[in-house]
């Protein structure tokens, strides 16, 4: 292994560490409670976030990573050569592996907040 590629593997190491850590995260839906009986609440709100689990945002976090590596490399190539490429891959599959971290977080916040609001519940956000 190249020296030059050390940082670029930490980085995605320590990346790869924080998204697994925060898969499965979604937020709490903010829900108008007046009323609602706590324990129907609290069943559905649990069966709500099986759904939104089903958003597996680690295989999307890879994909869009792997489809950032290799746009990050082509361009890179272009632009310096071997060790640019690599750079550039390694830059690629942060920045995509961000990307696709994030939509599926969303999703899967999206997935929960319609499923409690197609139980009866208003929520605001």
């Amino acid at each position: 292994m190249f020296q030059s590629e050390w940082p670029f593997m930490k980085a995605g190491i320590v990346y790869t560490s924080v998204v697994l850590l925060l898969a499965g995260c979604a937020n709490e839906p903010i829900v108008d409670r007046r009323g609602v009986d706590e324990a129907k609440y609290q069943a559905d709100l649990a069966e709500c976030h099986t759904y939104a689990n089903q958003v597996n945002t680690a295989a999307e976090t890879a994909e869009r990573g792997a489809i950032g590596a290799v746009i990050g490399a082509s361009v890179g190539a272009v632009v310096g050569g071997s060790l640019s490429a690599e750079q550039g891959a390694g830059a690629g599959a942060i920045a995509g592996g961000a990307e696709g971290f994030s939509e599926a977080e969303d999703r899967k916040e999206e997935v929960l907040h319609r499923c409690m609001t197609s139980r009866g519940y208003r929520v605001f956000g």
